[in-house]
């Protein structure tokens, strides 16, 4: 069949469903809560903040805006619209922060002239529509799975599949991969790690936030994670990859990985928080890649999710914002970003994130945070 891309009317009902219906500016307050008393809202300037990119933290970013916005007054408008998409809008000053799930390298954030730092960590989870298949289910190799994607394994009952999932009935039917029609950092994720673990896919495809997908002419193409959730939960034997929370939102039939350690793991809090206990001071602007990590546990498709803003603010007072913003949600957020099953950073790291910003400044270099 030929490819197909998800409309964006699907895509934005999708997207409405999966935040209980609000809009993106989250005007209601998260339960729990508390409200800024009308007094104190009267004395403050209150700025609309605007940020764009990565869908992988759309759901986390959602919650915090719903809650800050109740607390403080202030307002976050936060887009979906791919990581791409999030590092071009920040770098042609259309927003005040993008978001990226693909980390910029030193050399980038110093061209561009942004300063970078994470928010959440979470993981990229392989899902399947598959008959009979329930989440934790099917089992899965890097191999095994590169090899879906290359279409070199075309069937569910492929003896590669069914040497790992013994007793599990498998179709004897055609295999629809799904995968993003957006630059995509959580594209970046799933084919840096491919790249890893299957020499046919490095050589062939390699990794980026856009690749030529081999299987292009018989998958299907969906506009961020939302789009790729509502195509596999649409297609039948479909496998596509998306963040962990909307896989757990939509019920969707996650896979067991096997991960660099040798043993087959689920996606969960835990093996995110393994994979991710690295050196975070070791690469400048907290570029670092966690997928494939060593660790006994490790999830093999982790990711940290990150923020972009400009080092020098021609706006000082919405750059402020935008960083007390984050701020809060490193002092507020860890519960909510725990119930959508991301990692929150751990303190140490958030003091690293705060050090960064007094680099951070006005357009006649005074520290702005």
């Amino acid at each position: 069949m030929q490819i197909r891309i998800l409309s964006a009317a699907l895509i934005a009902a999708f997207a409405l469903a999966a935040c209980g219906g609000s809009n993106n500016t989250a005007p209601a307050a998260q339960e729990g809560a508390s409200a800024a008393s009308p007094a104190a809202a009267s004395d403050k300037v209150v700025l609309d903040i605007t940020g764009a990119g990565a869908s992988f933290p759309q759901p986390i970013y959602v919650q915090w805006a719903q809650a800050y916005q109740a607390a403080s007054g202030g307002r976050i408008n936060y887009q979906s619209i791919g990581s791409s998409g999030g590092v071009k809008q920040i770098a042609a000053k259309t927003v005040d922060f993008g978001a990226s799930d693909s980390p910029l390298k030193a050399e980038d954030l110093e061209k561009e002239g942004l300063v970078q730092f994470p928010t959440v960590i979470g993981g990229v989870v392989p899902v399947v529509n598959v008959e009979g298949i329930k989440p934790g289910e099917l089992k899965l190799t890097g191999e095994v799975l590169a090899d879906i994607y290359l279409g070199t394994i075309s069937k569910w009952n492929d003896p590669k599949i069914a040497a790992l999932n013994e007793g599990l009935k498998l179709p004897d039917a055609p295999i629809t991969t799904v995968f993003r029609s957006d630059g995509s950092g959580t594209s970046f994720i799933f084919t840096t790690y491919l790249s890893q673990v299957s020499p046919k896919w490095q050589e062939s495809v390699g990794a980026a936030n856009t690749v030529k997908w081999p299987t292009s002419s018989s998958g299907a193409a969906g506009k961020g994670n939302e789009g790729v959730s509502t195509y596999v939960n649409r297609v039948k034997n479909s496998i596509g990859y998306v963040e962990y929370a909307y896989a757990k939102q939509n019920n969707m039939s996650h896979v067991q990985l096997q991960n660099k350690a040798g043993h087959f793991v689920q996606p969960s809090q835990e093996s995110f928080a393994a994979a991710a206990d690295v050196d975070w001071k070791s690469v400048p602007g907290f570029s670092l890649v966690l997928t494939n990590q060593p660790a006994e546990k490790a999830w093999p498709l982790a990711a940290a999710t990150f923020i972009l803003v400009h080092k020098k603010a021609d706006d000082a007072a919405k750059a402020k914002a935008a960083l007390s913003f984050f701020d809060w949600a490193y002092q507020n957020g860890d519960d909510a970003a725990a119930k959508l099953d991301y990692v929150p950073l751990p303190a140490s790291v958030k003091d690293l994130v705060r050090a960064e910003w007094k680099q951070i400044t006005d357009a006649n270099g005074a520290a702005i945070y």
